[in-house]
């Protein structure tokens, strides 16, 4: 008797890609000093990616590890803004220098463009923060910017960076105002990924919202006190918390755990051109503000009403924004507003991550009471 095989072919299960962590992360006083080996293993043709601040900051540090490994090196700016005229420089710059992989050196947009480049060639890529601002340095994405500095979109990655070399030395010399932007990015973790992702019942998303928790309560307890002793041992496990922890929540958490409105708000005011005189995680942290102000109007919800009290009593005490007119926005116009949250609102925005629905008008009232006492201005559905 003859058996008739199925022909039917089963359904592959799903594949999901994690980008996690750099391959190799180097941290200490004097890490750059004692990277040299890690750094030649990728090539003898580095192309240097930075802002001319940070390129002049870290080239004390850097230059005698380039000489030491006898290293080909060609120093590049990324241009104002992590832009696509500036990537495309930036590409040719590095065909133009036969180069084999990339350092990226500097802040947010200058490792974004760093990071964005490198995959775009196909070469290993080592960032080297000069501040601690934001995470950027640890993840796989990039932010794309327009040449007058507004967000356009964001650009996923292959992979994390292939090594991040964490220099307290050379981060200890950015202005303390770059640590306090960062303390505000990456304490958005948590309230991001608490209202987007607090539900799951996925095992890596789970541990993700659990270490923003962590991070939230690590911030609270010791960003004053590392604030008043730069390079301090507390000073580094901030420094650690806003670079290195903010990025594995990222990572282990993925786009679920990233951003919802707090980063949906700093994208809308970035097109406003008052706006670019602060820093990124400033905008973010007025954003958290505004994103407990939505669920405390929309939902009555009072554990947001207590969460932006208790944000607004720790703003106030290292220095965070917490209304427009401390982002320099005071003047601004009801239409820039308007236009601020139009952007903050549209389809393909994180907003909509909220278990709630938002459009402009009411964003644009919590923008504008992100300081008032609790129970004042409630809007219904």
């Amino acid at each position: 008797m003859t058996q008739t095989q199925s022909t039917k072919t089963a359904t592959a299960p799903a594949i999901y890609s994690l980008t996690i962590a750099p391959a190799c992360v180097l941290r200490g006083r004097s890490a750059i000093a004692q990277a040299g080996d890690a750094i030649a293993r990728f090539g003898k043709r580095p192309l240097i990616v930075g802002g001319s601040n940070s390129l002049a900051a870290a080239q004390p540090y850097l230059q005698p590890i380039l000489e030491q490994q006898q290293l080909q090196s060609a120093e590049t700016q990324y241009g104002n803004d992590c832009s696509e005229r500036g990537l495309e420089t930036l590409r040719e710059a590095a065909q133009t220098h036969q180069a084999d992989f990339i350092i990226g050196v500097g802040g947010g947009k200058a490792l974004d463009a760093a990071k964005l480049v490198a995959h775009q060639c196909k070469i290993p890529i080592a960032t080297i923060p000069t501040s601690a601002a934001t995470c950027a340095a640890w993840t796989a994405l990039s932010n794309i910017y327009s040449e007058q500095g507004a967000f356009q979109y964001d650009v996923t990655l292959a992979r994390c960076p292939d090594l991040l070399i964490l220099d307290y030395g050379l981060i200890q010399t950015a202005p303390q105002r770059t640590l306090v932007a960062g303390i505000g990015d990456a304490i958005a973790k948590w309230y991001e990924a608490s209202v987007s992702s607090g539900h799951s019942e996925q095992t890596l998303i789970i541990s993700a919202v659990q270490q923003a928790r962590i991070l939230r309560d690590i911030l609270f307890q010791k960003s004053a006190a590392a604030l008043k002793e730069p390079g301090s041992e507390t000073w580094q496990e901030v420094t650690d918390a806003a670079v290195l922890l903010a990025g594995v929540i990222g990572g282990i958490g993925g786009a679920q755990c990233r951003t919802v409105a707090a980063h949906a708000v700093h994208n809308g005011l970035t097109h406003l051109l008052a706006s670019h005189g602060t820093l990124h995680g400033e905008k973010v942290a007025y954003g958290i503000l505004v994103q407990l102000r939505l669920e405390e109007m929309l939902q009555n919800n009072q554990l947001a009403a207590s969460a932006r009290q208790q944000l607004l009593k720790f703003y106030a005490e290292i220095g965070l924004p917490q209304t427009l007119d401390n982002l320099g926005l005071g003047d601004i116009t009801i239409a820039e507003l308007q236009r601020a949250a139009d952007i903050a609102c549209n389809p393909n925005s994180d907003i909509h991550r909220l278990p709630f629905k938002v459009v402009p008008q009411q964003l644009m009232a919590a923008m504008v009471s992100t300081t008032a006492p609790v129970g004042e201005l409630k809007i219904k559905n």
